[in-house]
């Protein structure tokens, strides 16, 4: 069964949308309606009470169906009875309803009363869409609405089986039951009277019903032409119209008064279209039978006392008398006459004229406001079968007979003539005198009245109309009084509403089908007038004659219809239709024409302007001639001095002449006709100076004393009030306010002051408005007093007053001119304060002008006014702070907020698609939400998404199913996502509010928490819906497929904002990441690192991952989706004008700054700078006008249709440019959101997803496939090329990342080693897929700099498939075991290194030359940036190298060389702490580091390439070196509009680089002759340390003891460097000797703990500076070693030994021998450390799975930082993290045993040669000559102590064991021993 709800919406967006219905649209449209042809057939019909179903709600438990045993509380009993009893209903419905409102609105907190309405409510919406279901399926059958014919034909057949079954008379029973004051009618006495609507409105039930009881009169009336009535339908409608037209004279309810033309009309439709099937060769049903118009005669013939009842039944005679003459005529042309029929015509007709049917038609049905504000498509069917009826009428003998008869009547009863004796018997509204509107009016004069009211509504019905130009022929003939004359004349003028019956009038007047009636005697009687009026004035004292009452109405009607021809006309034809015009013009300046006439003449004057431009200027000049003039004097209720003499004009006219008569036709048409003037004027240059004149007499005389003027006819007052605002609109919008004019505002008077003529002709009608409006005046007070009565006093004279739309558009036009003012009000109110204020402040005085201003979003008449109350409310919530505040202080926030959200809900269930998005109310609300977001809370949209604004906003809990508000609507939009290709930016909008909701500060949390909500599962519903959904064709529909990526960027912006913020510890939002990204990346879940029991997991979630595992990889579709060819913008407007001469000029416009600028681009609603194509017409226009100012007055027809066709291919170009730039930002939108979320996922939320390398290849694989395609632009690549970096670095950290599932319990060997690793074959692809991205033909630098660093990184990922903390030594260690069982095979791996690396090289050698071409322009002509990392892509390139290739391709280049100079030449002239030096540091420091990578690479080689290049001498000459050492860079990032300060170390970025590469050169030392010390290598390198001294002696000087990691770097470079060179220098004068001594004696005296702790080292900086110290003390220990082994010198036993003659300067002394033997002694105790702890660390990894928690939780706590590891984190992570930090342990203690034993060799080596050397024994008892001095001391006992000492360190060192070390203990035991043995041989002598 589908709902009522349902079935509305399947109905209009089936009927209703623009485009053609799909097939799968017709069958659910079918399908619908089948289904619901039960509820269709008894329709409203529902079970009533029982009993027993009354026991079992009482019972407080309620066994559904569907739903299953339902608990009851009292509360809930009580209202399903009130609810039961109150609507006649079923108690288990009742119950149901209950659920339905709980369901859709929240029923927990509500009152009872509440809680019944809206229940109540909700019954009452389902019956409404069930009544409008049918109407809407009538309607498309009856009319033509341009549906399929077939689908129209399926329609129509179900309907027929409903009306078949009854339907009609269940409508006609429902009309009667429905207006009984019962239970199923408005309800009973002591039932509730108020409901709730869908809305949450609270509305009167009687109201609802009545709506209700329109639906079914509509429902009825288009029924009969579906299917034909039946005699009893016709006798039941008859009787229930008398019923209801005996209240209608009683009642004044417009919707009482419809329901009664409803059921009118339901019989005067049955009865003609009966007849009418007659005539056709459909089969008739009440013509064929012969008792019912027998009987029905009977029934319609029979006289009341009711005068508005027998008004009715007349107009049922009407018809039936025309029935009946349509069978008369259908039975002749049967030849079978039936003359009974032929004599119940002539009564029927009797009745008609006597009783003047006619009359009442006009006066009781066809000239009320509700019948002109009934539904627009009921009264047009209305109108069209009036004018059936009435042609078949005219189109019948015996009528045209009755006809003729009516028409001799009025003939001879009415009088020629009348005499206007004075102004005081002056016209009504509808023209007539006040005794001659008491006659009773002939039936001739109603017919023709009558008629014109027919057409008027529907001109094009007398397309073909032969029956009514033959009346008006007929009519139109021997007119003897000007009654008859006038109605005929109106008759015309009606039919010349169209331009085909307005040529026909022109020529009925032109010629001589009448007598006396033509245009001639129009202008013949204007002349003779004038002529009369002339000789009077000639003759002195004399009076001017009176005018005749006759002749005054006949020229009025004449000009009416003069009015209409012209206004109708056919454009072309028309300007020769009237050549001479001034007559028109000869009467106005007399006082004694009618003012009635003089109206009449200036709105026949009107139409004339829009004929020709020369028309225009003809009618300025005639009127400046023949018109009266406008005197500027003081206001109508100024107290000043008047004038003297009296002059006759306009303002004399106003107060004197039409205000005693309370009759205003003449202003009203004054101004309209000058109104129409200044519209069309050009010229604005001076700003409406000329125009100041009229401007005051309008502000003075019209509108400003027009509240307290007397209206005879309320009509003539909302038309003075529109002719006055419609003027001061113009001013405000045609003219600019310039400069000049701010400046010297505050030295004119204000308009309340009366100011002298020449003061006045100085003003400016703008700044007099604006004055006016900023200080409250005149203007602004009477505006507001049309405003103020409130949106609901303007919806009831709209729908009661026919003067309603008057008053509609005097309020549109003054909220259109508010915000003119307010477009201006900010500009100019700094120069004019204090004395004027912006109109906010003005506003704000009374809250109530506010308030009114803003409800008039809830009329819905007229869609403008909404637009002006929504943009007003958009302008005040950004300049009234407190605005909300102010509303609910005023009791009116909670209206509006229905109102908004009603309005918003309106919008999107229009089907109509809104081409202006500026005029679109549902998107000006939503920009309205958006913009106000950021404001102060509580804001305006706080206040209308129902935020509660008592509490702090991110506080809130958002119910939006308890409040109807824009939350509501919008979530239940994007819920249904119903015609999206109306609703799309709505859609689009929607989205994006909800983006800006879930990020800003306040609002984010409590949005985040209502979309994560298990009610809305808004983010996978949404994925699913939208996100891959196929995007539209950009042919068939652009605009919705511009809209479609945006909603998609917004959507993924919104999910990458949940992933982003979400907090995981919440269940929740967890949820809803793992629902998220399984949906995005079709992958399992994986557990988050948090250790809850799988048993409580969430299903949902569970179930989610489990089908996600097979679903597509959505992300990658989304990415397919955004691959498409970019439209092009390129293509200039020459290449769509055939003419050069008109493409140049739109250039012109286009790129000229100083039109460009003045509105010809704009920025759209989503912020791209678009053509304005209006601005760009009028520009164009302008432009022509230009170049041939004689364009519009003399110009040939031919170049007019050239120019117009130039200007629409231009306008043509212009919009599909700007699609075509929407739809490129578009697609550049979409591909930013998705890169943004594909970023977060992959860089926070990665560890939700299991293979997780497989989805980031796959990620960075599509990646590169799109930037590389011809498809994508530049733009899109760079944003590509970003996606590849994130995935590539998260590719590097998940190699070894914690891997294993769920239930395993243990680690392995390979989780540490290669967890995750993509295949040989996966890095091909993705480096050759880079290549191709790289090459690609359209690139930037900046896109170049991306894809340089994702080589870089592609490349270290490949450096290693093992993890590098692990060295191979462990990894045999750990492998042992599982290398029995085939798991590992580290020679395999340690291949497909090899072959990686092999064929990236390949790959890259293939493309070299390519790559290399960019490369190297890229880093010597590229920017500092651009050359930084070009220089790191060459570093990189080296790297990989094989046989030299790449180097010899940068020798060849001549790169090199080049390289060098630019490192000689580099300098800071702008200082070294500017950012352009920081950045020209950073690409010094990249030069520095290629060419050590060069010589690392090819080792000596290398280093002599450098070399033999001049390397040291370059580098030695770089300024660098000589600069301030540190600073800080100061500079501006307009990304994020702050200073950021950047630390420049020079020391990191230039020293340590410099250093380390002549460090490398010093590999060079080795080849060359021990004793040559004029080697060229160790001289280049003694100069460079030389001309660096200072340098040098700066870093020896630093203190060890809290040097940092790069300072201990530095001084183990400089170490490095002196040890090698330094032992060549014979000269010591620089003092670098001492240096390394002191540091010597200081290293060798330190504690065991400085080199190996015994604490475990937690922190990485401290395993650092062990391994630092150690080899530093390597270093110190080589250059001693090199000095006593090779210089020959020889240490003393301890420091009181005597000196020696070693030429060294004196100052610091060597290190002794007993030092060296403490410090080998410290050694032996730190590898004894490291040893140990490294063996205790092995047995524990290898024992890691034996471990309970408590022994992993020490590990950790041992080894890793507190900040890398959660507490919850499971036992197998645990495990994984204690394994992996061992590791790392063991790696260090490793690298240190390795450098303590060589540090310890070298040591040993020195004591031996000390031992071995027999001179240094023998004659140690002497003096010595060394280098450093010694004291004399007894030899023998140094000696022995010395040996002592040494033996039991000799004996540790000998028990090293070779499984704890690590290490071959061999060659150092042996060492060791011979050291020993000598010390104990040493003892013995």
């Amino acid at each position: 069964m589908v709902s009522p709800k349902q079935l509305i919406s399947i109905i209009e967006s089936s009927l209703l949308g623009q485009t053609p219905r799909t097939a799968a649209q017709r069958i659910e449209l079918l399908h619908a309606i089948r289904h619901s042809l039960p509820s269709l057939k008894s329709l409203l019909a529902y079970p009533p009470p029982k009993p027993s179903d009354r026991a079992e709600v009482q019972s407080k438990e309620v066994r559904l169906p569907d739903v299953g045993s339902i608990p009851l509380d009292d509360q809930d009993v009580q209202i399903a009875l009130k609810l039961s009893e109150d609507l006649h209903l079923n108690e288990i419905n009742c119950v149901r309803l209950l659920i339905s409102a709980n369901q859709e609105w929240g029923l927990l907190g509500r009152e009872p009363v509440e809680i019944f309405r809206l229940a109540a409510g909700l019954w009452y919406t389902e019956r409404r869409d069930l009544l409008t279901s049918i109407f809407m399926m009538l309607r498309a059958v009856v009319l033509d609405q341009g549906l399929e014919a077939d689908l129209i034909a399926d329609i129509q057949r179900n309907l027929e089986d409903l009306l078949h079954s009854g339907l009609r008379q269940r409508l006609i029973n429902l009309t009667k039951e429905l207006h009984r004051e019962e239970p199923t009618g408005f309800g009973g006495p002591s039932s509730e009277r108020y409901i709730l609507d869908s809305r949450g409105a609270l509305v009167e039930r009687k109201a609802v019903i009545s709506r209700e009881r329109i639906i079914l009169g509509h429902c009825l009336v288009l029924s009969i032409l579906v299917e034909r009535a039946s005699p009893k339908d016709v006798k039941d409608m008859f009787f229930v119209l008398k019923d209801c037209a005996k209240e209608f004279g009683v009642s004044t309810d417009p919707l009482q008064h419809q329901i009664t033309y409803s059921l009118l009309f339901s019989l005067v439709i049955a009865i003609l279209s009966d007849a009418l099937s007659a005539i056709t060769d459909k089969v008739p049903v009440l013509s064929h039978d012969a008792s019912f118009r027998r009987e029905f005669k009977d029934i319609v013939m029979v006289s009341g006392n009711d005068p508005i009842v027998e008004g009715f039944v007349d107009c049922v005679r009407l018809a039936w008398a025309v029935h009946l003459m349509l069978l008369c005529d259908g039975n002749d042309a049967q030849d079978n006459i039936d003359s009974t029929i032929s004599n119940d015509i002539y009564p029927c007709l009797t009745v008609v004229f006597t009783n003047n049917i006619f009359k009442f038609w006009l006066d009781k049905v066809l000239q009320t406001a509700a019948y002109q504000n009934d539904d627009e498509d009921m009264v047009y069917v209305y109108n069209a079968y009036l004018h059936k009826q009435i042609t078949c009428f005219l189109s019948h003998p015996l009528a045209r007979d009755k006809v003729k008869e009516a028409k001799e009547k009025a003939m001879a009863m009415l009088s020629p003539y009348r005499i206007i004796a004075t102004h005081n018997e002056m016209n009504d509204g509808s023209g007539q005198t006040q005794e001659t509107s008491a006659m009773a009016q002939p039936p001739f004069v109603s017919l023709l009245e009558f008629v014109s009211e027919i057409y008027q509504k529907e001109p094009e019905l007398l397309l073909g109309n032969d029956v009514i130009w033959t009346f008006v022929k007929f009519s139109g003939e021997d007119h003897t009084n000007f009654q008859t004359l006038v109605a005929f004349l109106k008759m015309l003028s009606t039919l010349a509403c169209k331009p085909e019956g307005a040529s026909n009038v022109f020529e009925l007047l032109q010629g001589k089908s009448f007598r006396s009636i033509g245009w001639s005697t129009l202008f013949d009687c204007l002349s003779i007038y004038d002529e009369k009026f002339k000789m009077a004035l000639q003759s002195p004292g004399a009076v001017l004659p009176e005018f005749q009452e006759g002749d005054a109405r006949a020229l009025v009607a004449y000009l009416t219809v003069l009015q209409k021809v012209v206004e109708n006309g056919n454009p072309i034809e028309r300007k020769n239709w009237f050549p001479d015009i001034e007559p028109l013009f000869k009467l106005l300046s007399y006082e004694n024409v009618p003012p009635y006439l003089k109206g009449a003449l200036r709105n026949a004057i009107a139409v004339f302007v829009h004929v020709s431009p020369v028309m225009k200027d003809t009618i300025w000049r005639y009127l400046e001639q023949y018109d009266l003039p406008v005197v500027v004097g003081p206001s109508a209720g100024s107290r000043g001095h008047s004038v003297d003499t009296q002059v006759y004009d306009m303002r004399f006219e106003l107060n004197e002449i039409e205000a005693r008569s309370e009759h205003y036709p003449s202003t009203i048409s004054f101004l309209n006709l000058l109104n129409a003037l200044i519209a069309e004027e050009r010229d604005v240059s001076d700003r409406g100076r000329r125009f100041i004149c009229i401007f005051r007499f309008i502000y003075d005389h019209v509108f400003g004393p027009f509240p307290q003027r007397a209206y005879a006819d309320v009509y003539e007052k909302w038309q003075l009030v529109i002719a006055c605002l419609k003027h001061f609109q113009m001013m405000l919008s045609m003219y600019d306010i310039g400069e000049e004019d701010i400046e010297i505002v505050t030295d004119q008077p204000t308009l309340s002051v009366v100011a002298k003529p020449s003061m006045v002709n100085m003003q400016l009608p703008v700044i007099e408005l604006m004055k006016d409006f900023m200080s409250g005046k005149t203007v602004f007070r009477n505006m507001m007093g049309i405003i103020l009565p409130g949106v609901s006093f303007l919806i009831t004279e709209r729908t009661n007053q026919i003067y309603g739309k008057l008053l509609e558009k005097a309020i549109l036009l003054s909220l259109e001119i508010i915000l003119l003012v307010m477009e201006r009000d900010i500009v100019v109110s700094d120069f004019w304060r204090p004395l004027y204020q912006p109109l906010d402040v003005i506003l704000s005085q009374d809250h109530n002008q506010i308030i009114a201003l803003l409800e008039l979003v809830r009329y819905d008449f007229l869609p403008q006014i909404q637009l002006c109350s929504i943009k007003i409310l958009s302008i005040l919530s950004s300049r009234i702070v407190g605005l909300s505040q102010l509303l609910l202080e005023n009791k009116a926030a909670s209206g509006l907020i229905e109102d908004y959200a009603a309005c918003l809900e309106l919008r999107s269930e229009d089907c109509q698609n809104i081409e202006d998005s500026s005029e679109d109310p549902g998107l000006l609300i939503m920009q309205l939400l958006i913009d106000n977001i950021g404001r102060p809370a509580p804001n305006m949209t706080h206040l209308l998404l129902k935020f509660d604004v008592d509490i702090p906003i991110e506080r809130t809990l958002l119910q939006p199913k308890f409040h109807y508000s824009c939350l509501k609507v919008i979530l239940d939009v994007l819920d249904k996502l119903s015609r999206p290709d109306v609703n799309s930016l709505l859609h689009e909008f929607s989205f994006q509010l909800l983006y800006e909701l879930c990020t800003d500060p306040l609002t984010s949390v409590p949005t985040m928490d209502l979309l994560c909500s298990k009610k809305y599962k808004f983010f996978v519903k949404h994925l699913n819906s939208i996100g891959v959904a196929p995007l539209p064709e950009r042919n068939s529909g652009q605009a919705l497929r511009i809209s479609s990526l945006h909603q998609r960027s917004w959507l993924l912006k919104l999910l990458a904002v949940e992933l982003h913020t979400a907090d995981t510890t919440n269940s929740v939002h967890r949820e809803t990441c793992q629902s998220i990204l399984a949906e995005l990346f079709g992958q399992k879940l994986v557990e988050l690192g948090i250790n809850y029991d799988i048993s409580t997991y969430d299903k949902n979630v569970t179930d989610i991952a489990t089908s996600s595992s097979t679903n597509r990889n959505k992300i990658l579709e989304m990415l397919e989706i955004i691959q498409f060819e970019s439209p092009d913008i390129t293509l200039k407007s020459s290449q769509f004008v055939s003419s050069v001469k008109f493409a140049s000029l739109a250039e012109d416009i286009l790129t000229n700054p100083g039109t460009s600028e003045r509105g010809v681009y704009y920025r759209s609603e989503r912020g791209d700078r678009l053509i304005d194509l209006a601005s760009f017409r009028d520009k164009l226009w302008q432009k022509f006008n230009l170049i041939n100012p004689q364009l519009g007055s003399f110009a040939s027809e031919t170049e007019l249709n050239e120019i117009r066709e130039a200007i629409q291919q231009l306008l043509r170009w212009g919009w599909n440019y700007n699609k075509n730039l929407e739809e490129q930002a578009a697609q550049l939108h979409m591909l930013t959101s998705w890169s943004q979320i594909v970023e977060i996922s992959a860089s926070q939320k990665i560890s939700f997803i299991e293979n997780r390398s497989e989805v980031l290849f796959h990620l960075l694989d599509a990646s590169l496939n799109a930037s590389g395609s011809s498809n994508c632009s530049l733009k899109m690549s760079q944003i590509l090329t970003q996606v590849g970096l994130t995935c590539m670095a998260k590719l590097r950290d998940e190699r070894f990342a914690f891997p294993g599932g769920l239930n395993s319990d243990t680690v392995t060997c390979l989780d540490i080693i290669m967890a995750k690793r993509l295949s040989n074959g996966a890095c091909h692809s993705i480096l050759f897929k880079l290549i191709m991205a790289i090459l690609r033909h359209e690139s930037s630098e900046a896109l170049r700099r991306r894809q340089y660093a994702l080589l870089l990184s592609y490349l270290q990922y490949c450096r290693h498939m093992l993890d590098p903390d692990v060295p191979s030594t462990i990894l045999q260690f750990l492998s042992d075991d599982e290398q029995d069982n085939g798991d590992l095979d580290l020679e395999k791996i340690d291949k497909d290194q090899a072959e990686l690396a092999h064929a990236n090289f390949a790959i890259m050698r293939k493309e070299a030359q390519s790559i290399l071409n960019l490369v190297l322009k890229d880093a010597t002509q590229g920017s500092e940036s651009a050359k930084t990392v070009s220089l790191y892509v060459l570093d990189a390139l080296i790297c990989i190298d094989h046989d030299k290739f790449f180097l010899g391709q940068l020798q060849s280049r001549g790169f090199l060389r080049a390289h060098f100079l630019n490192i000689s030449n580099f300098s800071c002239q702008d200082g070294l702490f500017s950012l352009d030096s920081m950045q020209r540091i950073c690409t010094l420091e990249a030069e520095l580091a290629l060419l050590l990578r060069i010589s690392h690479k090819y080792g000596k080689s290398g280093a002599q390439v450098l070399f033999s290049m001049g390397s040291l001498e370059h580098v030695a000459s770089c300024r660098t070196l000589n600069l301030q050492m540190k600073g800080n860079v100061q500079r501006f990032d307009k990304r994020i509009g702050m200073n950021l300060s950047v630390n420049v170390d020079k020391q990191r970025m230039v020293v340590a680089p410099i250093l380390r590469l002549v460090y490398s050169l010093t590999s060079l030392v080795d080849t060359s002759e021990l004793f040559e010390v004029k080697n060229k290598v160790v001289r280049e390198i003694l100069d460079f340390v030389k001309g660096h001294q200072l340098l040098f002696d700066r870093i020896l000087r630093e203190d060890l003891s809290d040097a940092d990691e790069l300072t201990m770097e530095q001084i183990n470079l400089v170490v490095g460097i002196l040890s090698k060179v330094w032992p060549y220098e014979e000269n010591d004068e620089y003092g670098f000797i001492q240096g390394l001594f002191g540091m010597m004696r200081t290293l060798f005296s330190r504690d065991p703990d400085v080199f190996a702790s015994t604490q475990s080292s937690r922190s990485e900086i401290q395993q650092k500076a062990e391994a630092s110290i150690s080899r530093l003390c390597f270093s110190l220990s080589s250059y001693l070693y090199f000095l006593v082994t090779k210089k020959s010198l020889r240490l003393q036993v301890n420091v009181s030994d005597a000196p020696t003659d070693y030429r060294a300067s004196a100052g610091c002394q060597p290190p002794t021998l007993t030092l060296l033997v403490f410090f080998l002694g410290t050694m032996a105790t730190a590898i004894e450390r490291a040893a140990e702890e490294k063996y205790i660390l092995l047995n524990k990894i290898k024992d890691i799975n034996e471990l309970a928690r408590q022994e992993v939780d020490e590990i950790i706590n041992m080894y890793v930082p507190q900040d890398c590891v959660s507490s919850p984190e499971n036992i197998h992570k645990r495990r994984y993290i204690a394994m992996a930090a061992m590791c790392k342990i063991v790696e260090h203690k490793n690298r240190l045993i390795m450098l303590l034993l060589l540090l310890m060799q070298n040591v040993m080596n020195i004591v031996l040669a000390h031992f071995q050397d027999s001179a240094y024994i023998s004659d140690y008892s002497h003096s010595m000559k060394v280098i450093a001095h010694s004291t004399q001391l007894d030899a023998k006992e140094d000696l022995h102590t010395l040996c002592q000492n040494s033996i039991p360190v000799l004996e540790r060192l000998e028990a090293l064991r070779e499984d704890k070390t690590g290490q071959s203990l061999k060659i150092f035991g042996r060492l060791a021993r011979s050291l020993k043995e000598i010390a104990i041989q040493k003892l013995s002598t």
